[in-house]
């Protein structure tokens, strides 16, 4: 590697607009994110799959044809 073209590599912190701080190592030193998975709803068990118009079925019956 080539000596003094590498950004500097330094201790980081991202912060969460929900207020989770998470410690890490990057070349920015602070970061600001609007979601983390602390509050993000797939990972806290509040996800809602909804089917709307029946886009599950419409996509297995297209591809089905192709599959005989």
């Amino acid at each position: 590697m080539k000596a003094e073209i590498h950004p500097e590599y330094v201790d980081a912190s991202i912060r969460c607009a929900c207020g989770n701080i998470i410690k890490t190592r990057s070349t920015h030193k602070e970061m600001h994110i609007g979601i983390c998975s602390k509050c993000h709803p797939f990972f806290t068990g509040t996800a809602k799959f909804v089917d709307t118009a029946g886009r599950v079925e419409r996509f297995q019956k297209r591809y089905a044809k192709k599959t005989k």
